[in-house]
């Protein structure tokens, strides 16, 4: 009887003193978090159009012409390159574009316009393995300047399904539809 307790006691006590090797190591949170929109943005609606995955650097004291360089592609955000999922056939600034997954790169100009680009590659670390024979389309985005500074880079869609990308002071807008309305 006094063995099967003792045995019974040490058991417990190694239980109890070996949890350390079974607790999980998880990571510190990463300084550029990824997030997500979608639209429609409502989280009620499961029968959405487009979501769109990135990670939010931020500006830090930085300018946003050295994080994002004229002339040159950038990943759109943070870490992985950027991805937008569209769940239907869509018209992305005014292009016919098929249902499926994209990365979403960007070019600045030094005039201050946006080449916004859907290329095939998924699943990619920046733009360092970027090829542009893999674009599916290019198009100008529209830019605007915010009154606001905006410190965490950002992608929201607006009511009408126009995407909105804002760092800085700088927005750029891509206008989707699920039709072309003709004039």
């Amino acid at each position: 009887m006094k063995k099967s307790i003792l045995a019974i006691a040490v058991f417990a006590i190694t239980l109890f003193s070996g949890t350390d090797s079974f607790a999980q190591k998880w990571k510190k949170l990463d300084v550029s978090p990824m997030d997500a929109s979608t639209f429609p943005d409502n989280w009620r609606e499961s029968n959405k159009v487009v979501k769109v995955v990135y990670g939010r650097p931020q500006l830090k004291g930085r300018d946003l012409a050295k994080l994002a360089p004229a002339g040159k592609v950038w990943r759109t955000g943070a870490n992985e390159a950027a991805e937008i999922t569209f769940f239907k056939d869509v018209f992305f600034g005014g292009k016919a574009v098929k249902a499926g997954t994209y990365s979403l790169f960007t070019i600045p100009s030094a005039e201050g316009d946006w080449t916004v680009i859907l290329n095939k590659a998924r699943n990619v670390w920046g733009h360092y393995t970027y090829k542009e024979i893999e674009d599916v389309i290019r198009v100008k985005g529209t830019v605007s300047k915010s009154e606001e500074n905006i410190e965490a880079f950002s992608m929201i869609f607006e009511d009408d399904m126009t995407l909105k990308m804002g760092w800085a002071n700088t927005v750029v807008s891509v206008p989707i539809k699920t039709e072309i309305i003709e004039k």
